[in-house]
């Protein structure tokens, strides 16, 4: 049974966060003056087991899901990671994707692909070290990343998809570099606006580097063209290079919001649900999981919440609506 929330947006996408841990310290996501080496992450009996996460993706299917991503924190760095892989990849007519900081493919690649991952997004900033190894903040070198892409790559995980996010001051002189390295490569470099999500990267308008303003440069040296989206609710707008050599896409949830046909859900990595990116509260399922709820009180549950949905933050942005307590990128996964 699909659901249809309050706006008539269906439910089609869920993101699990596996873990609140990372093994980088992105200044715009982790920075290390508050996840530092004394911060206090999630037990291990907090988070949900693989077997919970099955069981509540199951019931999420049964209502329409088609797509599932898991996220972080750093996905990889969940222990045994692809047994939940294999697991959940005995859904049918599943989709079931990752986006990953790339420092662990090389190692994971082929088990994640023989279990029965489709695809990565890797999340890459910059090719210039000096300017990503102080994004990562943990020296961790751009050379590994791409290793991590190509091995990926290697074992049939395509097609590959590079998420970078443009914080003005910090990387834009990289937007340039990347379009044109990841044009030859042949891998999909989609750009992301620096977005308002929680309130540990201290974020103001004025970082923000448009989506129009990418374009635009990009479109100066490598004429751009626009594209249809592959699919309703389509995160990234779509540009094609005019001579044919690719795309690259444009999330652009601050200039350009698309909650009118926003379709995820989130859980994470202790099991609670957002219906938003930008959300302010969640709803535990953790808790019905080890009281004794049956999968069809769980059901019920999420109709109850998606049909109330009327979640659209990105449309109402406002001085006032910044200011407002919002769960932390790090947490909810992205």
């Amino acid at each position: 049974m699909t659901l249809i929330d309050t706006l008539n947006r269906p439910l089609r996408d869920l993101r699990v966060s596996v873990t609140d841990r990372c093994n980088f310290r992105c200044v715009y996501c982790m920075p290390k003056e508050i996840f530092g080496s004394d911060y206090r992450f999630l037990h291990r009996d907090q988070i949900l087991t693989f077997e919970e996460i099955s069981r509540l993706s199951k019931i999420f299917v049964s209502h329409g899901v088609r797509k599932i991503r898991l996220t972080g924190g750093e996905p990889l760095v969940r222990k045994d990671l692809p047994e939940l892989v294999s697991m959940l990849a005995s859904i049918p007519s599943l989709d079931l994707t990752m986006t990953t900081n790339g420092s662990l493919l090389p190692k994971f690649a082929r088990a994640l692909k023989d279990a029965g991952l489709k695809r990565v997004t890797v999340s890459l900033d910059s090719l210039d070290n000096e300017i990503f190894k102080a994004m990562n903040d943990v020296d961790f070198p751009v050379e590994k990343v791409i290793e991590g892409m190509d091995a990926a790559a290697e074992v049939g995980l395509g097609p590959i998809k590079v998420n970078m996010v443009v914080k003005r001051g910090v990387n834009e002189s990289s937007i340039l570099p990347m379009a044109r390295f990841f044009r030859e490569k042949g891998y999909i470099l989609r750009f992301i606006e620096y977005m308002d999500v929680g309130h540990s990267n201290g974020w103001r308008m004025n970082d923000v580097v448009s989506a129009a303003e990418i374009v635009k440069m990009i479109d100066a040296e490598m004429p751009l063209e626009s594209a249809d989206p592959n699919y309703p609710g389509e995160v990234a707008g779509r540009w094609r290079y005019k001579d044919g050599k690719g795309e690259v896409g444009m999330i652009a949830s601050v200039t350009q919001a698309f909650c009118r046909d926003c379709n995820r859900a989130r859980i994470t990595a202790e099991g609670q649900l957002y219906t938003c990116l930008f959300a302010i509260k969640g709803y535990d399922f953790r808790a019905m999981l080890r009281e004794g709820a049956t999968d069809d009180e769980i059901s019920q549950q999420i109709a109850r919440i998606w049909g109330k949905r009327d979640d659209r933050y990105s449309e109402v942005r406002s001085e006032n609506t910044i200011a407002l307590p919002k769960v932390e990128m790090s947490h909810i996964g992205g």
